[in-house]
C-alpha cells in the first residue's frame, strides 16, 4: 500500500522563505467563518428585500455554503485555530453540522485521501475516476443537481438505506458480509456516506434556522433562501469543485506536483463557484498543512521559483468541465 509522492519544504524553500507558510494565525480562521455567515446573511436579506433577485441570492448561497464545506476542510487540517478546541468547534458546529457534514467522520477520511491521492487506496478516487466522460453524461449529472436529485438521495435516500442496513445488522448480532450493500459506485452517493452521517445534530441546527425565519415573519426565507440552495446550487458547484480538483490529472502516482490541478479563478468563479481559495489545490496537497489564505502567495512563490510548469494549472473552471467532458459518446 504505497503512499503518495510527497516533497519535504526544506527541500524547496530555506527556513526564512518557508517560515511565513507555517506560521499560524489566531484569527484568521475564525474570520473566515465570520464572513463566510455573513455573506449568507447578505444574501438572504437581499432575496427577502427584493425577491425577484432570490436566483441570485440562491447561487450566492450555495456557493456559501459550499464555503462552510471547504472551512470544515480547512478545520480538518487543524487550520481555523490554533486553539484546537475551538477549531474543532467552529469547523463542526459551524461549518459541517449545517450543511449535513460531520468533522469527526470527515477528517479521517480526508486525511487518508492525502496520504493515498490518487491511488488506489485513494477513498476520494471515485470522484475522478470516471472522468473524461461525455458532453452528454457531464449534462446529466449537472442537470440531476440544479434539479434536487442529488440531495434528494443524499439526505434522504442514503441515510435511509444507511439506518436500514444498521438495523439489520444489529438484528443478526453479526458483522457485514459479502451480501451487505457494497460500496456506492456513484461519486456523490459515496461522498455522502462519508461526509453526511450527522443526521441528527444537521436536523436539530435546521430545525432551529426554521425557527429563526419563522420568529421573524420569514418562514418562506428558510425554504426559498437556504434549503433550495443547498438542494440545487450546492450539490453542483460541489462536483464542479470535485472534478477540477482531480479528474484527467496525469503522473499523480509519480510526481508529487502532479497530485492535483490548480485552476486560476476570475472575481466571479471564485464568487460562484470557488470561494476561499479552493482554486489552488495543487499547491494544498504539496504542503497540506498551509493555511488556505496563504495558498495564492504560494502559488506566487513557486511561480517565482520557476515550478509551475511541473503542476497541472488550468486557465478557468470551463477549461476543466470541456477537458472532463472530452470522452465521444
Amino acid at each position: 500500500m504505497p503512499a503518495a509522492p510527497r516533497i519535504a519544504p526544506g527541500q524547496l524553500f530555506a527556513p526564512e522563505e518557508w517560515a511565513p507558510f507555517q506560521s499560524r494565525s489566531a484569527v484568521a480562521g475564525p474570520l473566515l467563518v465570520l464572513h463566510c455567515w455573513g455573506v449568507i446573511a447578505l444574501a438572504v436579506a437581499l432575496g427577502i428585500w427584493i425577491p425577484w433577485l432570490i436566483p441570485l441570492s440562491v447561487m450566492i448561497i450555495g456557493t456559501r455554503q459550499l464555503g462552510l464545506a471547504i472551512l470544515m476542510h480547512e478545520a480538518a487540517h487543524g487550520a481555523l485555530s490554533r486553539n484546537l478546541k475551538l477549531n474543532d468547534f467552529l469547523g463542526h458546529w459551524l461549518c459541517a453540522v449545517p450543511v449535513g457534514a460531520s468533522l469527526g467522520n470527515y477528517r479521517p477520511y480526508h486525511l487518508s485521501h492525502h496520504r493515498f491521492a490518487q491511488q488506489a487506496e485513494d477513498p476520494d478516487l471515485i470522484l475522478s475516476a470516471p472522468f473524461p466522460v461525455s458532453p452528454a453524461s457531464l449534462r446529466r449529472k449537472l442537470i440531476r443537481d440544479l434539479a434536487g436529485q442529488t440531495f434528494f438521495k443524499q439526505r434522504v435516500l442514503l441515510p435511509l438505506a444507511a439506518l436500514k442496513q444498521s438495523r439489520a445488522q444489529a438484528a443478526t448480532l453479526c458483522e457485514p458480509s459479502d451480501s451487505a450493500p457494497k460500496r456506492p459506485t456513484d461519486d456523490h452517493a459515496y461522498e455522502a456516506l462519508v461526509t453526511g452521517r450527522s443526521i441528527l445534530p444537521f436536523l436539530l441546527v435546521n430545525a432551529g434556522l426554521l425557527a429563526v425565519f419563522s420568529l421573524a415573519g420569514v418562514w418562506w426565507a428558510y425554504f426559498a433562501l437556504w434549503l433550495l440552495p443547498m438542494a440545487t446550487w450546492f450539490p453542483m458547484v460541489t462536483r464542479i469543485r470535485n472534478i477540477a480538483e482531480h479528474a484527467c490529472v496525469e503522473g499523480s502516482a509519480e510526481d508529487a506536483f502532479r497530485a492535483a490541478r490548480t485552476t486560476r479563478a476570475n472575481w466571479l468563479e471564485r464568487a460562484f463557484i470557488a470561494p476561499y481559495w479552493v482554486n489552488f489545490h495543487a499547491e494544498h496537497h504539496l504542503f497540506m498543512w498551509v493555511n488556505s489564505y496563504k495558498l495564492p502567495a504560494l502559488h506566487k512563490k513557486l511561480d517565482g521559483m520557476g515550478l509551475l510548469h511541473r503542476m497541472e494549472i488550468a486557465p478557468s473552471y470551463l477549461s476543466v468541465l470541456r477537458e472532463a467532458s472530452r470522452k465521444r459518446d
